[in-house]
């Protein structure tokens, strides 16, 4: 996907909570807004060259959202609504070849009490429900998710396991936010309780995906599959 919107560098000052950045822009110190509540402290380092996205909203506290960081002259998308626009795009360009035979794909759907990314339904009406991670931390080529605990990530999976014993497909994607990376394995030392929730969806046939992605100024794009570590 190319983003429409302008988008400008800045270097990166300091991160006081989740929602909310310092940075200096030609110069000038100013607070932006910071669309990921992971912690992304290996990206978001004093000095670090970031690049914003304008958004120009009068009803905004900031002019700017934070989008990404170079971590030495690798580029990270560190925005967490990026991952479910581009896969919903190469869904539809039939970019997973696993994934393939699903034509009808609707966004945000519920099954039981659950609510899960994508749900894809196959010519024959078989149902297959998806959940898109993204992923922003790396080191040494190796990529882990999570870089925070997340109950709520857990919560998914477990719901990912139910929805196989009720005879549909289901899978969780986990979209790297970078290119060139070698592998994609569960952060135990960070959230060990969600990465034994993932093996044990994945013991229970549902389906680990991990993608990465051509990173750019202005553009973000789904490229090659990842192999996946969960041992």
């Amino acid at each position: 996907m190319i983003f429409s919107k302008r988008i400008m560098s800045a270097e990166f000052i300091e991160r006081p909570n989740r929602f909310q950045a310092y940075v200096y822009i030609n110069g000038k110190k100013e607070m932006v807004h910071v669309p990921n509540t992971g912690r992304c402290k290996e990206i978001l380092l004093p000095g670090t060259k970031v690049l914003l996205r304008e958004e120009n909203n009068p009803n905004r506290k900031t002019r700017f959202d934070l989008i990404a960081g170079y971590k030495d002259k690798k580029l990270i998308n560190i925005d967490s609504q990026i991952p479910n626009k581009v896969v919903e795009e190469a869904l539809r360009a039939r970019k997973i070849d696993q994934l393939k035979k699903y034509t009808n794909i609707e966004r945000e759907k519920t099954f039981g009490n659950s609510r899960f990314d994508f749900k894809l339904t196959d010519k024959n009406d078989n149902k297959y429900y998806l959940e898109v991670k993204g992923v922003t931390f790396e080191n040494d080529g190796i990529t882990m998710f999570p870089d925070a605990p997340t109950e709520r990530g857990k919560k998914h999976l477990l719901e990912l396991v139910q929805v196989i014993k009720e005879g549909y497909g289901a899978g969780v994607l986990f979209l790297i936010q970078m290119d060139n990376v070698n592998k994609f394995m569960p952060y135990d030392n960070m959230d060990k309780a969600f990465s034994d929730a993932l093996r044990l969806a994945a013991q229970n046939n549902v389906d680990i995906f991990a993608y990465d992605c051509s990173v750019g100024r202005n553009f973000i794009t789904m490229k090659n599959k990842v192999q996946v570590e969960l041992s």
